[in-house]
């Protein structure tokens, strides 16, 4: 019997000792996953921030200035343009008067600030457009009063700007440049009816409208019909150009 109780007390010295030592247990502690709808929140307010600054900084930032967006290429001297143009009591009466209501269905003025080009020449003047890259030339024909046509602006940069062959009669007169020279060179009925330049082109920007013509019938539809245009010189004198028979009159 002893033997017995020893020959188990030794069994079971074995089996522990082929078993070691007890697992060790790893207890893990896993951190909740962040709720999607709270990260974006979180986003949408760090974005709002964001935004909201981009905002204030930018109401405190002033206007580029005018230059700025002047094309290229341009007349002469456009780079030169001042920002506001020199306008009299008369032009600045023609650009804020208040105009008469129009009927219903008819077209309200076009009105704008544009870049222009404008030279003065012994017989009249030319203008260059920028909106439209046109040349309206105005020739006088009696006191405050004339005709009117329009040209493409055919000047590319790389053209040659004057002929040295053409050369003026007088020193106070002068051949026009780029745009204007390229028309008055190679249109003889515009040089022969404007003359040469009497001074530089200058570039400006100054108010433009458009009045359409026409009228509203019976049914309320509208009759369209030449209508007229308005600009103004860099010295602030208002043309009023007709299309009616192509003709322009000072003030109008």
């Amino acid at each position: 019997m002893r033997l017995r109780l020893i020959f188990l007390a030794l069994l079971v010295l074995v089996i522990s000792a082929c078993q070691g030592p007890p697992p060790t247990v790893i207890y893990v502690v896993l951190s909740p996953t962040p709720n999607a709808t709270e990260a974006a929140q979180a986003l949408l307010e760090q974005t709002t921030e964001a935004t909201a600054e981009i905002t204030e900084s930018a109401t405190t930032v002033s206007p580029p200035p005018t230059s700025a967006i002047i094309p290229s290429p341009m007349p002469t001297a456009m780079a030169a343009a001042p920002t506001q143009p020199p306008v009299t009591a008369q032009a600045q009466a023609g650009a804020t008067g208040t105009p008469s209501p129009l009927p219903p269905n008819f077209p309200t003025p076009v009105q704008a600030n544009i870049q222009y080009a404008e030279q003065l020449f012994e017989n009249g003047r030319m203008f260059w457009l920028q909106p439209i890259g046109q040349i309206w030339v105005l020739v006088v024909t009696g006191e405050g009063r004339g005709s009117w046509s329009i040209y493409a602006d055919n000047f590319a940069e790389g053209d040659p700007e004057t002929d040295p062959s053409i050369v003026p009669p007088s020193d106070d007169l002068q051949q026009p440049v780029r745009g204007f020279g390229l028309l008055w060179r190679e249109n003889d009925d515009v040089r022969e009816a404007l003359g040469w330049a009497v001074q530089d082109e200058v570039g400006y920007v100054a108010p433009y409208e458009y009045h359409a013509g026409g009228t509203v019938d019976s049914s309320g539809d509208y009759v369209a019909a030449p209508g007229y245009h308005t600009i103004y010189s860099f010295r602030g004198e208002r043309f009023r150009l007709n299309e009616t028979d192509a003709t322009w009159q000072l003030g109008g």
